[in-house]
Parts: C-alpha cells; sequence; structure tokens
C-alpha cells in the first residue's frame, strides 16, 4: 500500500474493561479475566470457563426498545463504536454518510438471540418467534446495525473467516480507504460465543482448555502444559481514515495500517497442514506488501492458540522466517489475560499493539510457567517489558488453514 492508512479512533468492549483507558490499564497489570461461565448452566460442558463481559447495559447509549431487537454481539458492536467515533473526534453532521462505510468479522454470528427464539418456536409454535429473529442473529447483523444507527451508507462488507474474520475485515476496510471509496471507515469485529449452542459448538472443535478448577490460569499459551484456548467476547472497533484526510482536520493518529499477507494451508477443512511453510508464505508477503526488512520489526502480537500443534508451528514458521532477527523482536499474547474472541480477535490485538506502542510497553504472556523445548523463545512470560515499537505484526489463523499477517507502524 503507498498511502497509510491511519487510525484515529478506538472503541473496546472486552472482558478487561469496557473502556480503552481500562483496557490499556489492565493489560499493563497482567491480570486474568478468565473465570468460571455462570448465566447458564455450563456443568457438563468439556470447557465451562469464558472471557466474559459484564455489566455492559450500564455502558450503553442505546435505546431499550432497540436492544430488544438485536443479539448482544450487535449490542457490543454498538457500543464499541460509538466509542471509536467520539474517540476520533468526527462530527456526523458535517460528515457525508455515503462516504463513511462499516467493515465488521465474526465466526459464528448472534446465538443467544436465536437460540432463545428457536426454543421458543418448539414450544410455542411460530407466533412465538420474534419478528426480529431474521435480522438479529446472522453474521451481517452488526454491520447493518451500525448502518442503521448512524445512518452511514458508504461502501461496506462483513467477513467470516473463522478466527481470521476481524484481521480480513481491516485489512480490506484499509484498501477501502487508499481507494478512496470511503472517507472514514470503521473497522473491526464482535464475537458473542458464551451461550449455551455456540460454547457446545466451540466446544466440538477440541481446541478450548479444559482447566475449569482454575480459569484464571487456563489459557497458557506456549507452556509446556497448555491445553487449549479460553473462550471470550467482546467487540473492538477503530476509525480509519487517509494520513493526509487525518492530518488536515487535527485528528490524533494512533497508528497506520500498512500491510497484509494472505494464505491458506490447501491441506484440511479443519486442521492445519503439518509444516509451516503456508504460514511463513504470508509472514514474507506481509513483509514484502509493508516495504520492511526483517531487521526493522520490532514486535509481534502472536495467535497464540495454546494447543500443542498450533504453538509449535507458530513457533516453527517464526524461526524459519526471522532466524537469528528473533533475539531483537519481542513476542507476547495479551488474548491470555481475557481468552480468545475467535473473529474479533485481531481487532483486539490491533487496539493493545497500539497502546504498546504509544506508551513504549509490550504487554506479557500471563501463566507461562513450564518451559516447552518446542516452543523455547521469549514470549515476554508473565511480566510487561518496557520497549519501544515502531513496527509490528498481528498473527492470525483460522481452522482448516487461513493465515493472515498484518503490519502495523506507530
Amino acid at each position: 500500500m503507498k498511502e497509510r492508512v491511519a487510525i484515529t479512533g478506538i472503541g473496546v468492549v472486552s472482558p478487561a474493561g469496557l473502556k480503552k483507558e481500562t483496557f490499556w490499564a489492565n493489560l499493563k497489570r497482567g491480570d486474568s479475566f478468565i473465570d468460571e461461565i455462570t448465566r447458564f448452566d455450563a456443568s457438563l460442558y468439556p470447557s465451562r470457563i469464558a472471557g466474559q463481559v459484564h455489566e455492559l447495559d450500564h455502558y450503553s447509549h442505546l435505546p431499550s426498545r432497540l436492544v430488544k431487537k438485536i443479539d448482544v454481539f450487535s449490542h457490543m458492536a454498538l457500543v464499541a463504536s460509538e466509542q471509536a467515533l467520539q474517540d476520533a473526534k468526527i462530527d456526523l453532521n458535517n460528515v457525508d454518510k455515503k462516504r463513511v462505510g462499516i467493515f465488521m468479522g465474526n465466526a459464528i454470528g448472534g446465538w443467544l438471540f436465536a437460540e432463545t427464539e428457536l426454543r421458543d418456536m418448539y414450544i410455542e409454535g411460530r407466533e412465538g418467534v420474534s419478528p426480529y429473529m431474521a435480522s438479529a442473529w446472522f453474521p451481517a447483523a452488526p454491520q447493518g446495525q451500525i448502518t442503521i444507527f448512524y445512518g452511514f451508507k458508504g461502501y461496506s462488507k462483513t467477513v467470516v473467516a473463522d478466527k481470521a474474520s476481524s484481521a480480513l475485515a481491516l485489512w480490506y476496510a484499509a484498501k477501502n480507504i487508499s481507494e478512496g471509496k470511503n472517507d472514514y471507515v470503521l473497522a473491526g469485529g464482535m464475537e458473542a460465543p458464551i451461550t449455551p449452542y455456540a460454547l457446545l459448538s466451540s466446544n466440538s472443535c477440541g481446541q478450548l482448555s479444559k482447566n475449569n478448577l482454575n480459569p484464571r490460569k487456563a489459557y497458557k499459551p506456549y507452556d509446556l502444559y497448555r491445553d487449549g484456548f479460553v473462550l471470550g467476547e467482546g467487540s473492538g472497533i477503530v476509525n480509519l481514515e487517509k494520513e493526509e484526510h487525518a492530518q488536515k482536520r487535527g485528528a490524533h493518529i494512533y497508528g497506520f495500517l500498512k500491510g497484509v499477507g494472505f494464505s491458506s494451508d490447501g491441506y484440511h477443512y479443519e486442521r492445519y497442514s503439518p509444516n509451516s511453510e503456508s504460514f511463513e508464505y504470508a509472514i514474507e508477503e506481509c513483509l514484502k506488501d509493508a516495504g520492511w526488512t526483517k531487521k526493522e520489526i520490532d514486535y509481534i502480537c502472536l495467535d497464540a492458540e495454546a494447543t500443542t500443534f498450533g504453538d509449535y508451528l507458530e513457533t516453527q514458521a517464526l524461526k524459519n522466517v526471522f532466524g537469528k532477527e528473533l533475539k531483537n523482536i519481542s513476542l507476547s499474547a495479551p488474548k491470555s489475560m481475557y481468552g480468545n474472541l475467535l473473529g474479533a480477535q485481531t481487532a483486539l490485538d490491533l487496539i493493545s499493539t497500539l497502546y504498546s506502542m504509544s506508551n513504549n510497553l509490550v504487554f506479557p504472556t500471563i501463566n507461562y510457567e513450564m518451559n516447552d523445548p518446542y516452543c523455547d523463545l521469549d514470549y515476554t512470560p508473565n511480566v510487561a517489558k518496557e520497549r519501544k515499537i515502531n513496527k509490528a505484526l498481528l498473527f492470525a489463523r483460522g481452522r482448516g488453514g487461513i493465515n493472515v499477517v498484518l503490519a502495523v507502524e506507530k
């Protein structure tokens, strides 16, 4: 990309905080925000712990009538969008709303609304189903609700690509800005998988931690005794615009999206390839697209699946691509503190990386206790470290071998 795309607004709804300031403070401390699921009976689930968003209604600017018509994943997206718009200091009364777009990513849609209405259908018949069922659950619902709420009419898109969903949404949004199709784009993701059916489906993948008795220690990527990631819910949304446009209106610029690398393993519909070649290709393509050398990378926000095979492949890819340069690159997985938000995760990774850049601080990978000889890199265990960061990469991998790498510049 020739022209840098500026990030000028941030909105966060996460287990680690429902505002950007709280999110930053909690990640800096290195606390865990994983706990037992109590909003429904999850006692028979193999994994019954998660990073959960509490008291969302206390932060909401939405009319109660609207909240009743939408799923919680749209609710979280609307709250994060409002934060991002306010943070970017955009005067909506003086904006051409035909030039404002929405690019969002999620993996599973809005299942709390869907489960409730399907239950009512089987109990009460079709008369018991809400007329808003069809417009509440499907993955593009948050995109639609944001455009309706604000009256935005620009080019927009929803991406569903497992855990790489918001990574792709962010890049498509940046490309859209670069090509001049919109003046502003709200981009990011949202996910609300802590519901009976969504949790059951997520458990079936076999990648979730079953350390239910010690939830705060359960998500431990790269540790010898890791047993999978922990689900999280929330939303991360940023405002994007051209660098020149942001400078003209005096906007604060957090950073820039500079490049992307894509690849597919082409191996199995669910599993990763047994080698890391395709993942390495995505990393190399991202560096090429950004115009960066390997020596210029200061920090990498890791995928951190916390499975034996997933962490091994990621570590091998890092070694094969960066070699001796790895000793000069900081690595970490802040998501170990609040859970993996699936399709929304890269949006939160972007926001945490921007804060790392602004404050010269690498957030830690928590719960790292026992060294795995096959995952033997410095993942910034347990405690944040001071580090000046100008250029960073974000890793995102989806089931079936979807590989996305984003380049972010201070």
